[in-house]
């Protein structure tokens, strides 16, 4: 309880100040409540740099060859192997030509590569031209050049191919009857229109996103995801220790 005094003239008058207590208490438990905040985000931020810092050191050793089991990769699981760059880092071609270097000496065959906005068919596609309009071949890899695009159009002939399909052999059907397509007809019907292909085994992502920047969804069911930072600071010991990792997982799928 609390009071304040007023002193008009002589006399001494109290007043009870009810709010003020409730005022007080707010102010701890609003401070409270930024402490603890403070607190947990410092927590968090140590946790990340420290695993960040060990992840670091990690790729120098594997990349100075102290820790030689990360060199003897089993690629027997590793048929197709896709990259992700933000379409802003894929105007690096130097880094990309770089990590394709690196890929190849890995022993990687296949290739799936994409970016957004197409910037990689622009620049690995014009400088590796091959009769095949969409792969491309850098250092004994075969790789595919996707973008965005590719998903649009994709999906579009996918879904004129099926109503086309579906008005054909019923053509007796009526309009208010909605047609029903499982998702082995649309894959049919990507592969009848060229849209389709081999899902890579494992996905690496550069890039600030750690998500698959619109890489085609119906390529990627059974993939392998890992976010890899930013093409600019990039290892090759990180891309080591992915396909390391990856070869030692046991992977169920689903009927």
């Amino acid at each position: 309880m609390a009071f304040a005094s007023v002193n008009p003239g002589d006399d001494f008058f109290w007043i009870y100040s009810p709010n003020l207590r409730g005022f007080q208490e707010s102010i701890i438990w609003r401070f409270t409540l930024g402490l603890c905040w403070y607190l947990l985000h410092l927590f968090v931020t140590l946790v990340h740099a420290g695993s960040s810092l060990i992840h670091a050191l990690v790729c120098y050793s594997i990349s100075s060859g102290l820790l030689r089991k990360y060199w003897n990769l089993d690629l027997s699981n590793l048929k197709y192997l896709g990259i992700v760059v933000d379409s802003e880092q894929a105007k690096n071609t130097v880094k990309i030509k770089r990590l394709l270097h690196w890929l190849s000496s890995t022993g990687v065959k296949n290739v799936i590569l994409y970016d957004m906005e197409g910037v990689l068919k622009k620049s690995i596609g014009s400088d590796h031209s091959s009769s095949d309009s969409k792969n491309t071949h850098f250092e004994g890899m075969v790789i595919e050049l996707l973008s965005f695009s590719d998903n649009k159009e994709g999906v579009a002939k996918a879904a004129s191919f099926l109503c086309s399909k579906y008005l054909k052999s019923n053509p007796a059907v009526s309009d208010r009857v909605e047609p029903v397509f499982t998702e082995a007809d649309m894959d049919d019907a990507l592969m009848a229109v060229g849209c389709g292909g081999p899902e890579p085994d494992l996905l690496l992502v550069y890039g600030p996103a750690r998500c698959h920047l619109g890489f085609p969804a119906w390529r990627m069911r059974y993939t392998e995801i890992i976010h890899m930072g930013s093409l600019k600071t990039m290892k090759y010991g990180a891309i080591l220790k992915a396909i390391y990792d990856f070869s030692k997982k046991h992977q169920n799928y689903g009927t």
